[in-house]
């Protein structure tokens, strides 16, 4: 495509008229656009002259809320920017193979309330590859993944969102070589209730940077992410088998990893399929100092309890009933301290002894993506 007027009229019909297999060109430039694009149809990709060299900027946008709403399968898009949109920057749904790369989404003028709420968000989507791209200063997940099977998010950055990168309600993901800081919470592994897709597991995490995320939480309230402490680095609630290794977190002010249960959150739960609890989440082989010196939040208010500084992984220590264990398995961390606050019990029994999850959990497999041209592709 050829840059000049009506660009965005001239791309949403493109969009539109896409056959399969079609590779959308764009020019190099800053082009503004006042309304929300979409693509139906599958085998498509749209790339840029490259990140800093296209830029789509929804800064004066008038209609829908997205930046780009994509549905189709085998959908890739790379080398390009796009910023400012009133909602989501870009938003995928339900696709089967889905390329991001070199993609950077951002809001210009700082961490704002006012922000769009998701950066990169693919939901119940399958095949999912986000790599070497940036989000910056959304008011909910930089980078987030829903509802989702087979992901694989690598080489990012994420800074100033209330979370950097959220992996939620999913199956199957490697969160690998990523780098998340001065985010509210670095990298959040959630599950939550009251979504159509239930049952998220089997997540790993290793060889990301995540330190210095001390953002203060700039989320709408009601949000369920308006809960995450500032200071938080990696964050796992109301999940399992998710193993965390080989990372760097460090600097996290209110804690650099925290394992919670739904339940200590206050919301109410009438989802009678959710299961509010977290268990066999195997921490181990990490780099972790620094941090714990300002908490926020809930932390904020048990620090009588915690203590000063904040125990770098904190646990809820909240089980399943009649259960003995959750083995959450925390081993070779250097001299990162830890606490399991008893919130079951009112907070009456906290534990910092490690002796108790000296535990060993299995590896988890790497995630496979599917070959062909439905992920990973790159066309010429």
């Amino acid at each position: 495509m050829a840059a000049g007027p009506d660009f965005g009229k001239r791309l949403q019909e493109a969009l539109i008229t896409a056959k399969p297999g079609a590779v959308i060109q764009l020019p190099e430039g800053k082009f503004d656009l006042d309304r929300e694009l979409s693509l139906t149809v599958a085998s498509v990709t749209i790339r840029g002259k490259g990140m800093e060299k296209t830029v789509l900027s929804f800064k004066n946008q008038k209609s829908g809320s997205a930046g780009l709403l994509a549905t189709g399968n085998a959908f890739t898009i790379e080398d390009m920017t796009i910023e400012d949109t009133k909602g989501d920057a870009l938003k995928i749904n339900g696709s089967t193979g889905v390329t991001i790369r070199r993609l950077k989404t951002q809001w210009t003028g700082g961490p704002k309330e006012t922000n769009g709420s998701y950066g990169i968000y693919p939901v119940q989507c399958k095949n999912v590859l986000i790599e070497d791209s940036v989000a910056i200063g959304a008011s909910d997940a930089g980078i987030y993944v829903g509802q989702s099977k087979q992901i694989v998010v690598r080489r990012n950055r994420a800074e100033f969102n209330v979370a950097g990168i959220e992996i939620e309600n999913s199956v199957n993901a490697d969160v690998e070589n990523n780098v998340a800081t001065n985010n509210t919470g670095g990298l959040l592994v959630f599950n939550l209730p009251d979504l159509p897709v239930q049952g998220g597991a089997f997540t790993r995490v290793y060889e990301n940077n995540v330190f210095a995320n001390n953002t203060a939480n700039f989320a709408p309230k009601g949000n369920i992410v308006a809960k995450v402490p500032a200071g938080t680095g990696v964050m796992v609630m109301s999940t399992h088998d998710i193993e965390i290794f080989k990372n760097v977190l460090k600097d996290n002010e209110t804690s650099n990893v925290s394992l919670v249960s739904y339940l200590t959150t206050g919301n109410p739960l009438k989802d009678v399929k959710y299961d509010p609890y977290v268990e066999s989440i195997s921490i181990h082989d990490n780099q972790i100092t620094g941090g714990g010196h300002k908490p926020a939040g809930r932390a904020a208010e048990l620090a009588p309890i915690l203590g000063n500084p904040v125990p770098s992984i904190l646990y809820d220590g909240v089980m399943r009933p009649k259960s003995t264990s959750a083995k959450i398995c925390i081993k070779n961390n250097g001299d990162a301290t830890f606490i399991d606050y008893d919130a079951a019990h009112e907070f009456k029994h906290p534990k910092r002894d490690l002796a108790a999850h000296a535990c060993e959990l299995s590896p988890l497999e790497a995630v496979k993506l599917e070959p062909g041209p439905l992920v990973g592709q790159v066309r010429q």
